[in-house]
């Protein structure tokens, strides 16, 4: 058999990783991370306003050090065997394009201006437009909300691009259209940018763009018009088709082959987001919830349309025909915050320690922290009347989105410890994925098996453990520690015509799995007792603003 290979990008929200492995058998054969810089730097973002911006560069060097830094770990003879390349990133991750497909911040007269740039996924600068969103939709004849769980993000394409446009006249004269960073990644190998004729990701704009065939494509102008004149006339600018991942992009160009020293005979994938070719790489089958576990998590399901199709599921991040696989029902949910909860605590623990004693002794402790805790939080007890406490540090993604909510800790006394307060934020995370668990089986969605991938299912033995105790369910964790850009390589094989089809993909260059975490039975029950407790309190948390309101009118 002939030799063939395969790239798989994973654009995460740190950093961009290139995975260059066997079409035929998944083994990998060369894989490199490259850091984005101005990110690691702190620029054009603004935490205390939930602003949270990439500029271009960062994904486009990445792009070419990480492709290159994986080739260059393999044979010599690898480079003219290679058949296809897929991208997938974080999302909804949107950029404001010229007419051809230039990122506004890539111009001069855009240098250092952040409406300019990649909006990252974790951006809520958007909360009122969402809400707008929500209030419009909700009361026109076609609710266009309905296949997003009934309620828009501010996390997602309309509200960050509405937001933008309304904060800056610049981007309103200049912006010709909007393109996913997916979309554009991929567009960039094949060297085809046109907002209007580049594929654009089902999975994308199904999930985050209230794209579907009901809708004869996107929402109407007359819809988005009423939202906000701004808008009138973008429907046109924007698309009306969308494919699926197992579908080609386009051949590399001449320059990025002149770049990466590959052949223009190269098969560039349409791009998808992390978490669905995450759920690729993981081996999803129906009914398989796939937790992707890092600084926040995605959760994917898909289902046969035949099976599923027909239910409108409340309260998650859509559901969209092929978004995960062609012929399948891909349903999406998550958590705002996983590790990045984990990552604050840190923070607040070695913040003093940083303005007292300096930058060495705050980043040894760093580094020592997370690991620390966790060990001790493990020895603990568990108890009925432990602390409890909510992981909405970053908002409420699912079930029903609300990132204007906060998080709480409860039962704190003069006795408590970093460890404890640390295992109640792990299992605030793990509750929290409980209750989508919980959505999904009230609205007749089955849960057969649950996989794990990601860096905190691979690092963190307690985590895990927690999470398999609180859901009740038995865990197992993908054997690769690159799932999504293995998934990103399953589906650049299909692209490329290795496979005919992602299932047989999947089949050839799995990874198979290996730690699996059970629930113990004796902390099951106390962990249900203590999830009616998170419940109770997010309740009270989440009614707070409305009770603060009526006492200020009293």
């Amino acid at each position: 058999m002939k030799s063939q290979y395969v790239i798989g990008v994973d654009f995460g929200t740190d950093s961009v990783r290139a995975l260059l492995v066997d079409a035929h058998t998944g083994q990998a054969v060369g894989t490199h991370v490259h850091e984005y810089v101005r990110w690691k730097q702190g620029l054009y973002c603004n935490p205390a306003q939930s602003q949270f911006r990439q500029h271009p560069l960062d994904y486009l060097e990445g792009l070419e050090a990480s492709i290159k830094g994986a080739l260059a770990q393999a044979p010599a003879e690898v480079r003219s065997q290679v058949v296809g390349i897929s991208v997938d990133t974080t999302g909804s991750t949107p950029v404001a394009v010229d007419k051809t497909g230039l990122p506004l911040a890539l111009r001069p007269d855009f240098e250092g201006n952040p409406n300019g740039m990649f909006i990252l996924w974790k951006d809520h600068t958007a909360n009122a437009e969402a809400e707008e969103i929500n209030n419009l939709a909700h009361h026109w004849d076609t609710d266009y909300t309905k296949y997003v769980g009934g309620i828009y993000s501010s996390e997602w394409y309309w509200a960050k691009m509405l937001r933008t446009l309304r904060v800056d006249e610049q981007v309103r004269e200049h912006a010709f259209s909007w393109v996913e960073h997916c979309d554009w990644a991929s567009a960039v190998l094949t060297g085809n940018t046109d907002p209007l004729t580049l594929r654009r990701s089902r999975c994308a704009a199904g999930h985050k763009a209230l794209w579907h065939s009901e809708f004869d494509g996107l929402p109407s102008d007359e819809f988005l018009t009423k939202l906000d004149p701004l808008l009138a006339g973008l429907r046109d600018r924007l698309f009306t088709d969308t494919y699926t991942a197992d579908e080609a992009m386009g051949n590399l160009s001449a320059e990025w082959a002149d770049k990466l020293g590959l052949s223009t005979d190269v098969v560039i994938g349409v791009g998808a987001f992390d978490a669905h070719m995450g759920a690729v790489g993981a081996e999803i089958e129906p009914y398989t919830f796939v937790r992707i576990m890092g600084t926040s998590t995605c959760d994917i399901l898909m289902a046969p349309n035949e099976e599923i199709g027909h239910r409108l599921i409340r309260g998650i991040c859509g559901q969209v025909d092929g978004s995960v696989a062609p012929s399948m029902l891909g349903m999406e949910a998550g958590q705002s915050a996983f590790g990045d909860l984990y990552a604050w605590f840190a923070r607040l623990l070695t913040g003093p320690v940083r303005d007292l004693l300096g930058d060495e002794a705050a980043n040894t402790m760093m580094s020592k922290l997370i690991p620390h805790l966790s060990d001790q939080a493990a020895q603990l007890p568990v108890t009925p009347n432990d602390i409890i406490a909510l992981d909405w540090i970053n908002g409420r993604r699912t079930p029903d989105a609300n990132h204007t909510l906060k998080a709480a800790i409860s039962g704190l006394n003069l006795g408590t410890d970093a460890a404890q307060v640390f295992k109640a934020l792990v299992e605030a995370t793990a509750f929290g994925s409980r209750s989508i668990v919980d959505r999904f089986i009230q609205e007749g969605v089955q849960i057969k098996k649950v996989i794990a991938i990601g860096g905190v299912a691979k690092k963190s033995p307690f985590v895990m453990q927690t999470l398999a105790d609180v859901l009740n369910k038995p865990i197992q964790v993908a054997q690769s520690d690159q799932a999504c850009a293995l998934g990103a390589a399953m589906c650049a094989a299909v692209a490329a015509g290795v496979h005919p089809t992602l299932s047989e993909a999947q089949q050839a260059m799995g990874s198979g799995f290996d730690a699996s975490y059970a629930p113990r039975p004796d902390k099951v029950a106390i962990y249900e007792t203590l999830y009616q407790k998170y419940l109770t309190l997010g309740a009270f948390v989440e009614n707070v603003p409305a009770r603060q309101a009526v006492a200020e009118v009293m």
